[in-house]
């Protein structure tokens, strides 16, 4: 069954357009190199800009469970560190971890 990791993040504003590039060019390229996910998407939420920033979510899909923990294990702490550093105090972000029941599904 597959696994999608969602990360909802709100980046404050004066950051948000060199975020965008960053998560775009190095980060997310970075996660997809672990081997660990099948693909990405990265959504801007809509409706969600205000004082405190903008908002974004990040979802990676998962082969299975084995793969997720695999990542977990091996490469999040520090990828996860990198992106604190870099952005300390400028984000607030939370995760969410998913099954996939269903994909694509056509109705008719």
């Amino acid at each position: 069954m597959k696994i999608l990791y969602n990360i909802t993040i709100k980046i404050e504003s004066a950051s948000q357009p060199e975020w965008l590039e960053w998560m775009k060019n190095v980060h997310i390229p970075d996660v997809m190199s672990t081997g660990c996910f099948e693909s990405f998407r990265l959504t801007r939420i809509l409706g969600d800009d205000d004082e405190h920033g903008i908002g974004y979510a990040v979802q990676y899909i998962a082969s299975d469970m084995h793969a997720f923990e695999n990542y977990q294990q091996l490469y999040a702490s520090d990828l996860q560190k990198a992106h604190a550093q870099r952005y300390h105090n400028k984000y607030v972000a939370f995760k969410t971890l998913m099954q996939i029941e269903a994909e694509n599904y056509v109705f008719g």
